[in-house]
């Protein structure tokens, strides 16, 4: 890693102008949340050069439809021809539910960053602009930050993501180099009780990552279930 960082194909994206922004988002038959609330946050966004990747985990609603009605270039939409086979227990299905369409927006990014975000929740408006100026200067490849998290509808409290650590981070926010794309989400980390965004979140770090906390909270985190009439 160490020599990786040394490169030019490293370096260079912190001498661009706009650099290229991946956004990731897997989703599952829930089209109205998806574009009405998910994706509405990341085409407003005030940092416009963006390439949004929406995979579908086998969506037999009407995500298709709404997400190219949209009509916006920048992004990409691909629904995988079979559901990912995930354990039937709910507590475990739920540790790493949403890993095969991540995977597989990971392997379609060409951003020199990438960054995600859940199909049910939102970015501020100015998230992007600030990490990726927060990047320039500080040389991190691997930001962090706070996010609020519904109580329920209309209130709200922080995670303050104080430490890299299990539940105080979680994967809509972060945002990070695209030398770290190839570090997958494990389908199986089910087996050992781990949720899926911290098993590689914690891979990640493991690799030598130069992190920073960036203070503001710039994603919120909605209550499952809440707000239905999205």
């Amino acid at each position: 890693m160490a020599a990786l960082k040394s490169s030019d194909w490293y370096t260079e994206v912190y001498e661009k102008e706009n650099p290229l922004v991946t956004v990731c988002v897997p989703t599952y038959n829930r089209s109205s949340l998806l574009v009405n609330r998910s994706l509405q946050s990341i085409i407003n966004q005030t940092y416009k050069n963006l390439e949004i990747i929406v995979v579908g985990d086998h969506c037999t609603d009407n995500t298709e439809q709404l997400v190219t009605g949209l009509a916006d270039p920048r992004i990409r939409f691909e629904n995988l021809p079979q559901r990912g086979q995930y354990p039937s227990e709910p507590h475990q299905r739920w540790l790493v539910a949403g890993s095969i369409p991540s995977n597989r927006a990971l392997d379609m990014a060409s951003g020199d960053f990438i960054t995600h975000l859940d199909d049910d929740d939102e970015f501020v408006l100015d998230r992007i602009e600030k990490l990726v100026d927060f990047a320039k200067k500080t040389r991190a490849d691997f930001i962090f930050h706070p996010f609020l998290c519904e109580v329920y509808p209309g209130h709200w409290n922080t995670n303050y993501a104080e430490a890299l650590e299990c539940n105080r981070v979680t994967t809509s926010a972060i945002f990070y180099h695209k030398c770290f794309k190839h570090v997958h989400w494990d389908p199986t980390c089910y087996l050992w009780s781990e949720p899926g965004d911290w098993n590689r979140i914690r891979r990640m770090v493991a690799l030598g990552v130069l992190s920073a906390r960036h203070p503001e909270s710039l994603t919120k985190h909605y209550k499952e279930g809440g707000n239905s009439n999205v």
